[in-house]
């Protein structure tokens, strides 16, 4: 008996896997899919949703090359089949072959897009394979086909194709040469038009990336319209994030609308294809009464954006594949405070700001890095903070810091408490303490850069910017 293991092959995300099969004097007994130590050893998480079974009577039963699209966990319950997968994908592995004999203890995992084959070696063998998406009519127009007579292809089927038993299809189809590629699966971006949609269409792999315009998430009908077909993740960097407005009447509606009827709608299709979802969230989920918050801490939002931002967290931990990444004060492409300050200190403004709410800044190019770290790897799923690193301070220390980077003095900034700054206006309660614990993204391997060393890089580049 062999021990469990899942073992790569020159097809990217074709995998072998073996698998313990028990015998006694009654017969045998073996785990055909067991999720948890699986993908333990690496196998991916892809949620079948339907087994299908073909029963072939004889020796030299031959089916494929098909591509399909869903990904397949393929194995025999008796008898023994050859089969044969061939990369039919856009990019560099295109048309790869590879060849194995599956048996009650050799399975494999087939990603969408790889073509699969297989040949009888014993009668009366039970193929048995898993998928994570239902079959319908539709997805037939979704195959992608190769002939199993193409010998650039270099496929030594046990038994002649001339002596093979064959479907009138299968014999029909093309050569390799002249059948469709497959496209790489993408990873669907919504805002785009924000600081970090900014940051993740140019950092994230195979990105579409979706502006207001094209997904609007205060509009059912534009996320029902969306197309998942070819979506291997969905990323929602879309939200409502005017804190002051949100408290008023029509802001407190636009803010639920887009921060918890919206993520609704996506995390149901998200749901309903099996994709994995990572949405952003936000600080403002916590009181701010603890000096530095973790994943765990319970929601206490003082005011309708929190509350928005915590209701939406609240329905993206409903499903379980997702990651939600929580940050706080975004410095990216556009309006921000950073940007606003060495305007200020370049026009010769001395401005007051507050001195008593601490957090560390967030650079989008080191979210949408984080981001696409969590993506590629696929730690467990949950929640993760994700800001620089250093330490705590305060809106005024920051704004001395940009003042003094652009050459002014760091006294030129006066602090000044959240009451008074706010005396007089209609201002959103917002958290004393914004620091956020990084222990839990950094054990996955990545490690933000320094807020210090990031705060200088930036006000360096946006000199130009600032003097036009």
């Amino acid at each position: 008996m062999t021990d469990l293991a899942v073992h790569t092959t020159d097809i990217p995300g074709l995998l072998l896997v073996d698998l313990p099969v028990h015998g006694d004097n009654r017969g045998w007994f073996k785990e055909n899919w067991q999720r948890a130590k699986m993908t333990a050893l690496g196998l991916p998480d892809f949620w079948p949703v339907q087994q299908n079974v073909s029963f072939n009577d004889e020796v030299g039963v031959t089916r494929g090359i098909h591509a399909e699209p869903w990904d397949k966990f393929v194995s025999v319950a008796t008898g023994r089949v050859f089969g044969a997968w061939v990369d039919l994908r856009e990019g560099e592995s295109h048309g790869r072959v590879v060849t194995s004999e599956i048996t009650p203890g050799r399975a494999v995992f087939v990603p969408r897009g790889v073509g699969n084959a297989y040949q009888t070696l014993e009668p009366a063998t039970a193929y048995s394979y898993l998928v994570n998406d239902h079959w319908s009519p539709a997805a037939r127009d979704q195959y992608t086909f190769v002939g199993l007579h193409d010998e650039s292809l270099g496929i030594d089927w046990p038994v002649p194709l001339a002596d093979a038993i064959l479907s009138e299809a299968d014999k029909s189809h093309p050569l390799l040469i002249e059948s469709r590629l497959v496209p790489q699966p993408v990873t669907l971006m919504i805002g785009a038009g924000g600081q970090l949609g900014q940051a993740l269409a140019t950092t994230l792999p195979d990105v579409r990336a979706l502006t207001r315009a094209e997904c609007d998430l205060t509009d059912p009908a534009s996320v029902a319209a969306l197309d998942l077909s070819q979506v291997q993740a969905i990323v929602n960097a879309a939200a409502y994030t005017a804190v002051d407005a949100a408290e008023s009447a029509e802001g407190r509606r636009e803010a639920w609308a887009a921060n918890v009827t919206g993520v609704a709608a996506i995390v149901a299709r998200a749901r309903e294809h099996g994709i994995p979802i990572v949405h952003v969230s936000s600080d403002y989920v916590f009181d701010g009464v603890a000096t530095e918050h973790d994943e765990d801490e319970p929601f206490s939002p003082l005011g309708v954006y929190g509350q928005t931002k915590a209701a939406g967290d609240a329905i993206v931990a409903s499903y379980e594949r997702h990651y939600i990444v929580r940050t706080t004060w975004v410095v990216g492409e556009g309006k921000n405070f950073v940007a606003t300050m060495a305007m200020l200190a370049d026009k010769g403004i001395s401005p007051t700001v507050v001195d008593d709410q601490f957090g560390r800044l967030t650079f989008t190019a080191d979210l949408a890095e984080g981001i696409a770290h969590l993506l590629a790897t696929r730690p467990a799923y949950g929640t993760y903070n994700l800001t620089n690193t250093g330490p705590a301070r305060s809106w005024a220390d920051i704004a001395a810091d940009v003042f003094e980077l652009r050459g002014r003095d760091r006294a030129d900034v006066s602090p000044v408490s959240t009451a008074v700054y706010g005396e007089g206006k209609n201002m959103a309660p917002r958290p004393t303490h914004s620091a956020l614990q990084l222990n839990k993204i950094v054990a996955t391997g990545f490690t933000p850069a320094s807020e210090e060393d990031r705060l200088r890089t930036y006000v360096a580049g946006l000199a130009a910017r600032t003097v036009e």
